[in-house]
């Protein structure tokens, strides 16, 4: 099933596929194959890396394995602690993988390793899930969004219909799935797809959160419905002196400088990681209210909404916010934004409801396009869709404090690429088919040596890659990486000479 959806380019094909594998699945099965074919496991992590995965024993030549079975082993394997269990997880792997056959065992490597890319993202799986259960598809969706859970309304659908689906209702204290946003390159472009007048919000690079408060008692859910309540004490404690007997609330929370200013997205991420031990403390910036004082908001308009947050909620503690139909008055403000180095604007149409996803042009998120000229080190072969092409790139800038025949420190587990380039990270975004086709001949044309999975390329071809911010990783030898780097287009026009180089990055993580 997951070779066909993912040789299957049309979107109604997909749903067609993925419609039939749940009418077929058993109703207990219904959500573990709602989250396989999404690429998600049930169980989130189980401890499992690609050492594990490449040491797989030969398949076997009959299918034997069910979901059910497949799911309890990943648990199984999952609850494995202590001395001795990378040995016991290597071994229960080995124990799942003997009993599949080719197939499953290439569905199972990119189920567990994040590689399966076979375009059954949310929409395409809702659309599969209203389908099979002969039921609007706009039901589908708010029963994800109030549950919080694809597979769980999945299952109420197949089981129950509308019926089931109507059972579903926001319950302060449960998560609901977030609204997001899509977006555009100027402000112009995105008044221009609002409509008219229209909210315009600050966009911080912080941790979204979703506050519900009843009785005094907080919790705080991340934006994948994580609950980290425990960790942020003085979070909890901002949000228990607000004047709201029960309330939802869409926010963000950012680790500031005193003079106001961000500290790097890794301060703020750490600290949400963690609980306490730490002097970096959180900033509260809400910008929505989905239920006040014993009233569901979601179907009212947005202005409707922010009004009722307004309302009970300092200035302080408020997203930064202009409401206006005038591009050069929007453009100041998202000038402002910047200036004060938070990511861009939120561009929001005032008539919108609250509904999960990216769902329409509803909320459209408009940042500066930063760009770098990179050459291209490696490249690793597509899976799914894109069996058979060269597709995750891995970027490299110059390094002219080390030239070629340089000496440099890394751990031996770390992949050799040429001296004089320092790894930044990798990227598959971008990439059209033509540009895929393009790049299958040209890095071969380049190839050094090449492994199962990755062929390694002499550094000769520049791409002008965009991203939106550069941040400390350890995992680099650089000491910084790209966050959500994106193919704009290949430069055979420029040497790999005049590449950027990594004090150029290094330089912007500084700002």
């Amino acid at each position: 099933m997951s070779r066909e959806v993912s040789g299957t380019s049309a979107r109604l094909g997909k749903v067609a596929a993925l419609a039939s594998a749940l009418g077929a699945a058993d109703p207990d099965e219904v959500p573990i194959v709602v989250a396989y074919l999404s690429g998600e496991l049930p169980q989130r992590q189980i401890g499992v890396g690609w050492a594990s995965l490449r040491s797989a024993p030969a398949p076997a030549r009959a299918a034997s394995l069910t979901v059910a079975q497949v799911d309890a082993a990943f648990t199984v394997i999952g609850a494995v602690a202590g001395k001795g269990s990378a040995a016991e997880r290597k071994r229960l792997v080995a124990g799942l993988f003997g009993a599949a056959t080719e197939d499953e065992q290439y569905f199972l490597v990119r189920l567990l390793s994040g590689e399966l890319r076979q375009g059954a993202l949310d929409g395409v799986m809702t659309d599969a899930v209203a389908k099979a259960s002969s039921v609007p598809v706009a039901e589908v969706r708010r029963a994800v969004m109030l549950s919080g859970s694809l597979p769980r309304a999945a299952r109420a659908a197949l089981a129950g219909g509308s019926a089931a689906l109507a059972e579903f209702g926001l319950q302060v204290g449960h998560p609901l799935k977030p609204m997001l946003a899509a977006s555009e390159p100027t402000i112009e472009e995105a008044l221009a797809k609002v409509g008219g007048e229209a909210a315009v919000e600050w966009k911080l690079d912080g941790i979204r959160i979703q506050a519900h408060i009843s009785g005094g008692e907080v919790r705080l859910f991340t934006r994948t419905l994580d609950d980290i309540t425990a960790r942020l004490p003085e979070v909890v404690a901002a949000l228990r002196r607000l004047p709201a007997a029960s309330a939802v609330f869409d926010g963000e929370l950012i680790a500031l400088r005193p003079d106001g200013r961000p500290l790097p997205f890794q301060d703020t991420a750490a600290r949400a990681a963690t609980e306490t031990g730490t002097a970096v403390s959180l900033s509260v910036f809400l910008f929505d209210a989905l239920h006040l004082n014993g009233t569901d908001l979601l179907d009212r308009a947005d202005a409707d909404r922010r009004a009722e947050l307004a309302a009970v909620v300092p200035p302080e503690m408020l997203m930064p916010r202009l409401v206006t139909g005038d591009a050069g008055r929007a453009s100041a403000f998202f000038a402002d934004a910047i200036a004060h180095g938070h990511e861009g604007v939120v561009v929001k149409a005032l008539d919108a409801p609250y509904a999960a996803g990216r769902r329409g042009a509803a909320w459209i998120k408009v940042k500066p396009r930063h760009t770098l000229d990179l050459v291209v080190l490696a490249v690793e072969w597509g899976h799914g869709r894109r069996q058979g092409w060269l597709s995750n790139l891995h970027l490299g800038a110059r390094d002219p404090a080390r030239p070629r025949g340089g000496e440099r420190s890394i751990p031996p587990s770390t992949p050799r690429y040429p001296d004089g380039w320092v790894m930044l990270g990798k990227t598959f975004k971008g990439l059209t088919d033509e540009l895929l086709t393009w790049q299958t001949r040209r890095l071969q044309e380049l190839e050094d040596h090449r492994d199962d999975w990755t062929v390694y390329v002499r550094p000769e071809l520049v791409v002008e890659i965009a991203f939106d911010g550069v941040q400390r990783s350890p995992r680099y030898p650089g000491g910084v990486a790209l966050r959500f780097a994106r193919v704009i287009r290949y430069r055979e026009d420029k040497p790999a000479a005049e590449a950027d180089t990594i004090d150029a990055v290094r330089a912007l993580a500084a700002d």
